[in-house]
């Protein structure tokens, strides 16, 4: 899991926006418009992706401190067991406090685990969507520098492409987002 995604774009629109004060044709200055867009989508898309995987990180990491408090009260309820039958083996019967005791530990337990199990998931889940975003930074990041090499190689098809991939980028977004 990145810690933080970063958008090395930043040469690409600088070459852009130099090609674009140079050449007379408007289509350049689009492109310069549309590449500054697409960084912009990719910086949201890398601010929610690092979100995502910041969540994912600490839910995780709740869910492993309720695994350790189910195995402490795991330990507890075992100590229990084990005082009640040396009772029951000296011959001396156990207390209903103990009886009600071990059951209480054994019901924390269930509702911990439903807890821990929770997180589990919310991790996942978030993970899952982090990935997705990822991938629309990689898009929106690739886009960005067929967009530059439409610039410099004066093809405008290459920009037609680099629009075509960024639907692709913004499919992502969206279904990160939502």
């Amino acid at each position: 899991m990145p810690e933080d995604m970063e958008v090395p774009s930043e040469h690409l629109h600088e070459r852009i926006h130099e090609e674009a004060e140079k050449a007379n044709e408007r289509w350049i200055l689009l492109v310069a418009m549309s590449a500054a867009l697409l960084a912009v989508l990719a910086a949201v898309s890398s601010l929610v992706a690092g979100h995502r995987a910041n969540e994912a990180l600490l839910e995780q990491i709740q869910a492993t401190d309720q695994w350790s408090y189910y195995q402490a009260k795991g330990v507890k309820a075992a100590v229990m067991e084990s005082k009640m039958e040396l009772l029951r083996a000296l011959g001396k019967p156990s207390s209903a406090q103990d009886e009600d005791k071990l059951q209480e530990y054994q019901k924390q337990q269930k509702d911990i685990e439903e807890v821990a199990r929770g997180k589990e998931a919310s991790s996942s889940e978030n993970l899952r969507v982090h990935d997705i975003l990822a991938r629309g930074v990689t898009v929106f990041q690739i886009a960005i520098a067929v967009a530059a090499i439409s610039v410099i190689t004066k093809k405008r098809w290459l920009w037609w492409g680099s629009l075509a991939m960024s639907l692709a980028g913004i499919g992502f977004l969206v279904q990160g987002l939502l």
